[in-house]
């Protein structure tokens, strides 16, 4: 299960399925309910996502979930076509529509042990800001089973060099956190003890901030690694002053005194 908290807006989910956190088609799908109400609660400004206990961060996909006798047409079937409440739960799943979310607001990733396959897919596109302990490992090893990740869904290549992130892809060996340091996949090496402290330092920084610049910095960034340098600048400039706009107006010194 997911564990989800809030408090002094920050919200915290923690996937709580031991031994290792593997995901399932129902964690999935609990996932994408979580994350909605994540965007949209306009009282939380900041999320950590962790792992319950210390041996995983997140495994992956459960590779023992039960794959239902599907004929190939209706696999293409429920690839193409959205999720719904009542949907039985199995792959391809809510995993596809957790990806197409808005996401609006920032999270951390407080990485307190390995982080592969589809853990790693959540983290590239999830998370923005990541913290991890020194046992922490990083991987995609879905190839060694004829399963491609296809570079984190595109998203490995765009957050780390080409070099790291081939190697990563194309021999399914992990690396460890100094490794994910080096190649600025995470930001901070954190002793375990203090992992979720300073998590909660970060997040709470965020939080204090004026939520409307936050949200307006995130979308600019991402919305920009996608467009030209004129389009990038035009849409800063936009994004700027829409938010400046909204600024309480406060009388020059000189027309106070008239």
């Amino acid at each position: 299960m997911f564990r989800y908290e809030k408090s002094d807006g920050v919200a915290v989910l923690t996937l709580d399925n031991p031994p290792v956190n593997v995901l399932t088609p129902e964690l999935h799908e609990q996932l994408y309910g979580i994350l909605k109400d994540f965007y949209s609660d306009p009282e939380v400004r900041c999320g950590i996502w962790t792992g319950a206990g210390e041996r995983a961060y997140c495994a992956g996909d459960d590779v023992k979930s039960v794959r239902q006798e599907r004929t190939t047409a209706e696999i293409v079937d429920r690839h193409l076509t959205p999720r719904r409440s009542g949907d039985t739960a199995e792959y391809p799943g809510w995993e596809t529509e957790i990806l197409s979310l808005r996401r609006t607001k920032p999270m951390i990733a407080a990485v307190n042990g390995p982080c592969m396959g589809q853990g790693m897919i959540y983290l590239l596109l999830l998370t923005d800001l990541r913290i991890a302990v020194p046992g922490a490992r990083f991987g995609m090893p879905e190839i060694a089973y004829g399963m491609p990740g296809a570079g984190g869904v595109t998203r490995l290549g765009r957050q780390i060099p080409q070099s790291a992130a081939l190697w990563m892809a194309l021999t399914g060996e992990a690396i460890d956190a100094e490794e994910a340091r080096r190649c600025f996949l995470i930001n901070e090496i954190v002793d375990p003890g203090k992992l979720m402290a300073r998590a909660g330092e970060i997040a709470g920084r965020i939080a204090s901030l004026p939520p409307r610049a936050v949200r307006v910095e995130m979308e600019t960034f991402y919305r920009a690694l996608d467009l030209d340098r004129d389009n990038a600048m035009a849409l800063a400039g936009h994004m700027y002053h829409l938010v400046r706009a909204t600024f309480d107006k406060t009388p020059p010194l000189a027309a106070k005194e008239k």
